[in-house]
């Protein structure tokens, strides 16, 4: 989230990185390539540039990975606990969205100054859950900095971006998901992960992750789940573009794994999969179709637009997350 422009890794008019909102501490980044500074993730070379530069990765990836992230309690509560933007939680995902995008697209200044930014915000992200939860005890310690929490991000980025990828663009080869893999762990090692934390390979990681989405770690609470509903199926946005939030909320539905959408209590049977699966190949046949501006580029607009819907929904009496069934 192949066309000729995507092949060659170049960014057409219409691909300009996005534009950074002041914020104490944080310059912003305006992702205009400077000479001689590609970035870490530089275009041309670089595959996880590219398949982030995909509306269809870019616009979904970051609910998907919401969604699966959140069956890791302890780092769902310690986030939960010294969040401060309980009343706006779109304008912090969108301000996330803007800092990963720094690093993906920006300059490495741009980038280093996102890096800093999130390092000072996770360095106070620490201390005890206070409750039991799972197999998890009331004293159990969160650290936004732990490496074991920190793998409960990039793996599930990297896995929802090569399966979007996948289904809306086309299948990467080996040897391509090997180097997705290892740009998306270096991204995490760039947000302080080590590398340790992930599997050497991707071959490696397409036999753990399963495990771990399914093994004795995971658990969904209550009030993961609502905020993983309304991340996935719920985002804001004016009432002409409701329809279309609602096939995206069911596009990221069909992606996940089985597993998750029963934690999740989704109901998915025969019929919801063939519609699911029609929409990608839907899309992939249509690719060549469309001018590149609308396949690949910035999703700064969008974000604006789901902060900007947010904001109009609270002045209105309504709360951002909605209570779910």
């Amino acid at each position: 989230m192949t066309s000729s422009d995507s092949v060659a890794g170049r960014d057409r008019p219409g691909d300009e990185a996005y534009a950074g909102r002041d914020r104490p501490g944080y310059e912003g980044f305006a992702g205009r390539d400077r000479p001689g500074d590609e970035g870490y993730f530089p275009r041309g070379s670089s595959l996880l540039r590219r398949v982030m530069r995909e509306r269809a990765v870019n616009l979904l990836y970051g609910q998907r990975a919401l969604m699966i992230g959140a069956l890791q309690p302890v780092g769902f509560i310690g986030t939960t606990q010294r969040s401060t933007a309980h009343n706006r939680p779109w304008k912090r995902l969108v301000h996330t969205a803007e800092m990963f995008d720094a690093v993906f697209f920006g300059t490495r200044e741009e980038a280093d100054k996102a890096l800093q930014f999130t390092h000072r915000l996770h360095q106070r992200v620490n201390g005890r859950i206070d409750v039991h939860i799972g197999p998890y005890g009331p004293d159990t310690r969160y650290d936004a900095l732990d490496p074991k929490l920190m793998l409960w991000v990039t793996a599930p980025v990297f896995d929802s971006a090569r399966v979007l990828y996948e289904s809306f663009v086309r299948r990467l080869s080996d040897r391509e998901r090997e180097q997705l893999y290892t740009e998306t762990v270096h991204w995490g090692e760039l947000f302080g992960m080590p590398r340790e934390a992930m599997p050497s390979t991707y071959a490696e990681f397409a036999e753990w992750w399963p495990q771990q989405v399914r093994g004795e770690s995971v658990f969904l609470t209550p009030e993961a789940r609502t905020v993983g509903l309304n991340i996935g199926l719920r985002m804001p946005a004016p009432r002409p573009l409701q329809p279309a939030m609602r096939v995206a909320g069911f596009l990221i539905v069909g992606s996940l794994p089985q597993i998750v959408r029963e934690h999740y209590g989704l109901r998915w049977g025969r019929t919801e999969q063939l519609a699911h699966d029609g929409l990608p190949l839907a899309a992939r046949r249509s690719r060549a179709l469309l001018p590149a501006r609308i396949r690949r580029g910035s999703s700064a607009d969008a974000y604006q637009l789901l902060s900007r819907t947010e904001c109009e929904r609270i002045r209105s009496g309504k709360r951002s997350f909605e209570a779910v069934a």
